[in-house]
């Protein structure tokens, strides 16, 4: 899981409640609510969240709270030092929801208060296969139960979109297995775009990684990871 600690480092550097959009089943939000952070997630399909509260540690020793709710349009009556928006979700939204995306942040951010978002390069778009293979990305152990939960993703590319296909594979003791599958499809667009995006919504960009390890960005980078400010 090698972008856990990059999140885990913004948390550490601008503190506590952090918002994760676009949360899902919580793969990075249970880790950080683990961690002792206090935290708030947003989503919107139901079957996501109810994953992940069921495989919410109760114990967490500081409270963790997710609603459903569209990121183009929330309005959560708070203030955070720090909002992300991991997993490359920033390229499933259309360029119109990403707008509104930002404006809700921007209204939700604390003066100086931080928001980061992951996306795979698009510079690399073009030349990518029409296709992978399923390969594993996590396996974590479920904190109610014990049992380990296997990730694992293949991806299609058609000329406009790369369509991703999440399976997770609930392992039980016996053999037996459980899987939820899932669709995300990102979408190419320029990162000029996305900037002018952030810039519209009065975000300075601060920081651009290429990967988690916090390298600087480039054209060959796997990832583009931005980091912006609220005036």
């Amino acid at each position: 899981m090698e972008d856990l600690p990059f999140w885990l480092g913004l948390l550490h550097s601008r503190g506590e409640p952090f918002l994760e959009l676009g949360c899902g089943t919580g793969r990075i939000f249970t880790r950080l609510a683990q961690a002792g952070f206090q935290g708030f997630g947003l989503d919107r399909d139901p079957a996501k969240l109810a994953y992940l509260r069921a495989n919410l540690a109760p114990d967490l020793s500081s409270p963790a709270c997710v609603f459903q709710g569209d990121m183009a349009s929330f309005h959560l009556g708070m203030k955070f030092p720090l909002i992300i928006l991991p997993c490359n979700t920033l390229s499933t939204l259309s360029a119109a929801d990403c707008a509104k995306m930002l404006a809700c942040v921007h209204r939700s951010l604390g003066p100086g208060g931080w928001f980061a978002a992951s996306i795979p390069n698009p510079a690399l778009y073009p030349h990518l296969p029409p296709e992978a293979e399923s390969e594993v990305e996590d396996v974590f152990e479920d904190p109610s139960t014990g049992e380990a939960i296997q990730v694992s993703s293949a991806w299609t590319r058609s000329s406009e979109a790369l369509v991703v296909h999440w399976h997770y594979d609930r392992l039980f003791a016996d053999g037996k297995v459980e899987r939820m599958s899932m669709e995300t499809f990102h979408r190419f667009a320029p990162l000029a775009e996305y900037r002018k995006q952030i810039r519209n919504a009065d975000l300075k960009l601060v920081m651009e990684h290429g990967d988690y390890d916090g390298s600087a960005y480039n054209p060959h980078s796997a990832f583009w990871i931005c980091v912006a400010e609220r005036s």
